[in-house]
């Protein structure tokens, strides 16, 4: 198993491609009986790129198992591949014979912020109960708030 950064996996394959050995470096990869591709949704690469991921994909269909996580349903998939047709065939060979786990769920990592800002504010307002009240000015009429310094007792 291997699991990787969509985006770092995708550098490599297009370093590979450059180097014009993009098969060899994706026959190395098929020794994974299991590559996971994290975050698929923040790769918005260009052609060449997307299309090194395309052969990936292509590779691994109905021989190697693939597990990806992606933020965006495959209606928003556009994005990532720049070409209609090619998003269209990477979706068609991912979902054949795919468990597919749709998880509408909040984001951990912004659950985990607002329960740190949360504990924060109460650690602050433990903190606000706990001191003295200091002595505040009254004004000496008490029918108009106090405004200026001769108004306010000592």
């Amino acid at each position: 198993m291997l699991m990787a950064r969509t985006s770092d996996l995708v550098q490599r394959l297009q370093v590979a491609r450059q180097d014009l050995a993009l098969t060899q470096e994706i026959a190395k990869l098929d020794k994974f009986d299991l590559l996971i591709l994290d975050d698929l949704s923040y790769v918005r690469k260009d052609q060449a790129e997307t299309s090194a991921l395309f052969e990936l994909i292509s590779a691994r269909y109905e021989r190697r198992s693939i597990m990806i996580t992606a933020n965006q349903p495959f209606s928003g998939w556009d994005a990532i591949f720049p070409d209609r047709a090619m998003t269209i065939a990477a979706i068609d060979r991912l979902v054949h014979h795919a468990t597919i786990f749709e998880m509408n769920v909040e984001s951990y990592r912004r659950r985990a912020a607002y329960a740190a800002a949360t504990s924060l504010s109460d650690i602050e307002d433990d903190r606000d109960k706990q001191q003295p009240e200091k002595e505040t000015a009254t004004a000496k009429d008490n029918s108009r708030p106090a405004t200026l310094s001769s108004d306010i007792e000592t």
